[in-house]
């Protein structure tokens, strides 16, 4: 009995201990590190070259939001596919029409400024290590609804590379690295919007979000194209305000 009454106080401890390691506060590194996260997170976004393959983790953030605002919304997810040409596809099922599917439509564009958004919220507020398991949990459950090899590479990998930058460096690496990414969200969530724009005045991208999204609601996909610009431009001057006085100021 004693034995056992120990191993669970034991048990009990650790993970107590690890709540408190993952829900703490952690030390805001220097303004150098978060200008020199600024400038990581540029130089991948700006070159065409690198944009690339960079644009493959926004892909992820982007179909993953089409799929979680489904779920709570109440759609049932039936799974998600990402492409090697950095495209992507959420399927799900429910009512075609309604605010269901309207929210699920104008979740993708808008999810990778607003997650970048909230990672700055954390990183504001100390949570380093928060932000990295987060981010980690929510990609392992979007490895369970991925449909394709590809998609469950890139998707291992990114969570793998949080696990790993989680469990095994210092606080000085992960704050780096939490930085790095929440600027690329925020910088990175730019740009789509704009791309869609350019295809959008040469006649393509017929099936986009914007146009679904006008097909569903009768307004103008001009208009939702606006809201993309507006949620992607704000996210990243407001996100990008707190990450710098937050810097700064400590």
């Amino acid at each position: 009995m004693y034995s056992t009454v120990s191993t669970v106080s034991t048990a009990s401890a650790s993970l107590a201990s690890l709540w408190d390691e993952v829900s703490g506060t952690q030390p805001d590194p220097d303004l150098w590190v978060v200008l020199a996260t600024l400038a990581a997170a540029l130089a991948v976004v700006v070159p065409p070259g690198l944009w690339r393959l960079s644009r493959n983790t926004i892909t992820i953030a982007h179909e993953g939001g089409h799929g979680l605002v489904a779920l709570l919304t109440g759609r049932t997810l039936t799974g998600i596919r990402l492409h090697s040409d950095t495209s992507g596809l959420t399927v799900s099922r429910g009512k075609p029409h309604g605010i269901g599917m309207i929210l699920t439509a104008a979740a993708g564009y808008t999810a990778p400024p607003l997650l970048g958004l909230g990672g700055a919220a954390l990183l504001a507020a100390g949570r380093i290590t928060l932000l990295l398991w987060l981010a980690a949990l929510l990609l392992l459950a979007m490895l369970v609804m991925v449909r394709n090899a590809y998609g469950a590479l890139t998707v291992f990998l990114t969570g793998g590379t949080f696990v790993l930058v989680s469990w095994l460096s210092g606080p000085q690496v992960q704050a780096a690295f939490a930085y790095a990414v929440v600027w690329f969200l925020l910088v990175g969530g730019v740009r789509p919007a704009f791309e869609l724009q350019a295809k959008r005045s040469r006649g393509g991208a017929g099936d986009s979000d914007a146009d679904q999204l006008s097909r569903l609601t009768h307004v103008p996909a001009g208009l939702w194209l606006f809201l993309f610009h507006a949620v992607s431009l704000c996210s990243l001057i407001g996100g990008g305000r707190w990450l710098l006085e937050g810097a700064g100021g400590r």
